[in-house]
């Protein structure tokens, strides 16, 4: 289905404007007209399904099972439903606004946030033919233990007081029983209700962000492509200490989503590239990049940022480091 994305930038870069499917410009175009469509029509429907679910379903029953006792159990879940999702990091801040609009704990939201753009369908198919079950399996595990680990230190330093003003008053009304789930609230909305209230709500969040988008995807689209043929290979293909966190490093000004990397990680792999490096690099560009921060940005403050920023490269680094040392036993 998502395939109509890359036909329509087809026929936009290659015939519309005519220009060379090999060339920098053409390539990075076509980057930019596929994603910016892809994006925008998940947030769309996303957004929607969200608040009409909100509107429809008593969430404080879900809410308040989550932030008692069962809050480990909520990490887990939060990561399981973010690893089960295809959704690249853009297009999950609906689903991120949607559980903070519920009230969901806000590290069991960072918890899906953190795992969902790592582990993807295309990702596990494609590991699971070129380097077997134990290594696709260890990978899936590791990713979510990003996301669980993530999520339970956000929580633990009290993470919700640096969401930007909409993104936390929505959490606190949702705590105080004023949002519109309530029970009362959403037996009583008719379907005509639903669909309005999650109607003003797409329109709202899609106005705060549509553009940040643009400016995000349009700087992954200009920096795609521009990396030297051979050059990781050549400069971090020894399986140096060093070149884990340079590989993260370098991923950074990069943007891709979890299935456009896939042939990167293939390519990388097969050239000799340290698995745990080629991990590394492919998990900065799909989750750590600018693109990704700029969006982000209109939901966190710059602190909460700087933090998750920290925990990602860091993450990254180690998970590259454990994969270089595994491999042998792999």
């Amino acid at each position: 289905m998502l395939g109509i994305f890359t036909d329509l930038a087809d026929w936009v870069v290659y015939q519309l404007l005519a220009l060379d499917a090999g060339s920098k410009l053409g390539s990075a175009l076509h980057f930019f007209v596929e994603d910016v469509s892809k994006i925008f029509a998940l947030l769309l429907v996303m957004i929607y399904v969200i608040a009409l679910l909100r509107a429809s379903l008593n969430v404080e029953k879900v809410r308040d099972y989550l932030s008692g006792r069962h809050r480990a159990l909520g990490y887990l879940m939060g990561s399981v439903f973010g690893a089960i999702t295809p959704f690249c990091s853009c297009s999950s801040i609906p689903v991120f606004l949607g559980f903070t609009s519920a009230g969901i704990p806000v590290g069991i939201t960072m918890a899906f946030l953190l795992t969902s753009p790592l582990i993807n369908e295309v990702a596990v198919l494609l590991l699971l033919s070129l380097l077997g079950w134990k290594f696709t399996l260890l990978y899936i595990l590791v990713g979510m233990l990003v996301g669980i680990a993530g999520g339970l230190l956000l929580d633990l330093i009290k993470a919700e007081r640096w969401l930007q003003s909409f993104a936390a008053e929505a959490l606190q009304r949702a705590r105080s029983g004023n949002a519109v789930t309530t029970t009362i609230d959403a037996e009583a909305l008719s379907l005509q209700q639903r669909h309005e209230f999650a109607r003003d709500e797409t329109l709202d969040i899609f106005s705060r962000v549509w553009k940040w988008v643009i400016i995000g995807v349009g700087l992954g689209a200009a920096l795609h492509g521009f990396v030297p043929e051979g050059w990781i290979e050549n400069y971090l293909g020894q399986g140096q200490w060093w070149s884990v966190p340079a590989a993260v490093v370098l991923g950074i000004p990069l943007y891709s989503n979890a299935t456009g990397v896939i042939p990167v990680m293939e390519s990388l792999i097969l050239k000799g590239l340290p698995i745990g490096t080629t991990l590394a690099f492919c998990m900065s560009t799909v989750a750590a990049s600018f693109p990704e921060f700029i969006l982000l940005k209109q939901v966190m403050q710059w602190r909460l940022l700087a933090i998750l920023f920290a925990l990602l490269l860091t993450a990254f680094t180690i998970v590259g480091w454990i994969f270089n040392g595994l491999t042998p036993f792999l």
